[in-house]
């Protein structure tokens, strides 16, 4: 007969497990926990480097580095709302409707930022999209929805902010808000635009857009010559006109533009058309202004030829030469300072554009003033902008070093608020 306490004991050693078993289980059960661990840490890593190639409906091809999948999803950084669809990725994605979806591994480990290139589809390269005319850009959408400017345009509005801050340079940058500044700007109410009037920069054609704009003729090319700088007749009112409060909304609201050139460039193109040349028959050039910077700036009082460039550059590098401007009156805007004419440390300019690089700049003045839908720039024709260095030396060639460097000294303000190069090659 088997003893009761020996049957109880084995029956409860039968429905317990062996502790060497119960250890074993528990340590492959952590070792399986700590390779999901490990799986989903390697995920996370390699998700760093991870690519996905989409189409969209339009044909274009689109890839998407992604950096951060375990991060914020809810947008682009630099495209706030566009969601990248994260829950539908998978091992093996499926095609979706419109185009297909492809993982691939990305090389660069160095990656810090998410990039979003389109590549098109090259069936759809030659098909021209045409946009409904309420749907095209016209610069003036709200501030924070609005396309970041060119990088050029912001560059040059910088370097003003800068040049004007340089207490060293104030005497050359900075001018009061006048009356004579007031007049070389034009309106047009219509459109909320300003535009600063700097002569030998193009300067007519831009008279003419805003003519058109203003309403005074339905096109450029129906406006006669002698009507564009007959203020009387062009339909182109001067700020001036205006009353303080007024000027001052229109200064604060409105678009502002103006164009520059290469200073010493444009002088040479100033004496050119006034002395030379003389096209519009402006005759008191010739036998008012010419004459009386001859009798005080020629050196060889027995020379009868006309005014020569060099009269010119000693006239204009004179620190004295105010006196004399105050009897030419307002026909020396031609040679002024871009600084006397536009008061750009004091006004905030929306646009500065280049005579060098006007071909690219119209086109993006006219847009960000939201008129590119309505009338465009004058064609140009090839090769008229770009700044001619041999013909700048043949001009000043036989000048004085002294006459030059105190001609620069003058013009220093616009070379350097505006970027251009200082041409020591005539200085030095």
């Amino acid at each position: 007969m088997k003893n009761p306490h020996h049957q109880g004991h084995a029956q409860a050693s039968a429905g317990r497990l062996p502790e060497w078993l119960t250890s074993d289980n528990m340590h492959h059960q952590w070792l399986l926990l700590a390779a999901c661990f490990w799986v989903i840490f390697m995920f996370m890593v390699a998700s760093k480097f991870i690519t996905l190639t989409f189409k969209d409906p339009d044909g274009g091809e689109s890839l998407v580095s992604v950096l951060e999948v375990a991060g914020d999803n809810s947008g682009i950084h630099g495209a706030p709302g566009l969601a990248l669809p994260f829950e539908n990725w998978g091992s093996s994605p499926e095609p979706q409707s419109g185009g297909r979806c492809v993982f691939s591994s990305a090389y660069s480990a160095k990656q810090e930022f998410l990039f979003l290139t389109t590549t098109p589809d090259e069936s759809k390269l030659s098909e021209e999209k045409h946009f409904p005319e309420e749907m095209k850009p016209t610069g003036k959408t709200p501030s924070d929805s609005r396309l970041v400017q060119p990088l050029v345009y912001m560059e040059r509005l910088a370097l003003i902010r800068n040049v004007c801050r340089d207490e060293a340079l104030r005497n050359l940058s900075h001018t009061s808000i006048s009356k004579f500044v007031l007049d070389r700007i034009f309106v047009c109410d219509k459109h909320k635009i300003l535009f600063c009037q700097t002569p030998k920069v193009g300067n007519t054609q831009w008279k003419k857009v805003l003519i058109v704009l203003n309403g005074a003729f339905p096109s450029i090319e129906e406006i006669p010559e002698n009507v564009v700088h007959d203020h009387e007749k062009n339909g182109l009112p001067r700020l001036s006109s205006f009353s303080d409060t007024e000027i001052q909304k229109r200064l604060e609201t409105y678009f502002k533009f103006f164009i520059v050139r290469d200073p010493f460039e444009r002088l040479i193109s100033a004496f050119k058309d006034k002395f030379v040349h003389n096209p519009r028959f402006e005759p008191w050039y010739r036998h008012e202004i010419a004459p009386g910077i001859i009798r005080k700036y020629r050196r060889n009082r027995t020379e009868t030829r006309g005014i020569q460039f060099e009269d010119f550059v000693r006239y204009l590098g004179d620190p004295n030469h105010r006196w004399l401007d105050l009897q030419f009156g307002d026909h020396i805007i031609h040679w002024m300072t871009f600084v006397e004419l536009c008061a750009p440390c004091e006004i905030t300019y929306s646009v500065v554009g280049h005579h060098e690089t006007l071909e690219d700049d119209a086109p993006y003045i006219l847009k960000e003033a939201g008129i590119d839908h309505l009338v465009s720039y004058p064609t140009i024709p090839p090769g008229i902008t770009v700044y001619n260095k041999t013909k700048v030396e043949h001009y000043f060639l036989g000048i004085s070093k002294r006459d030059i460097r105190r001609l620069y000294a003058r013009f220093e303000g616009d070379f350097k608020l505006f970027g251009y190069q200082k041409p020591d090659f005539l200085l030095n």
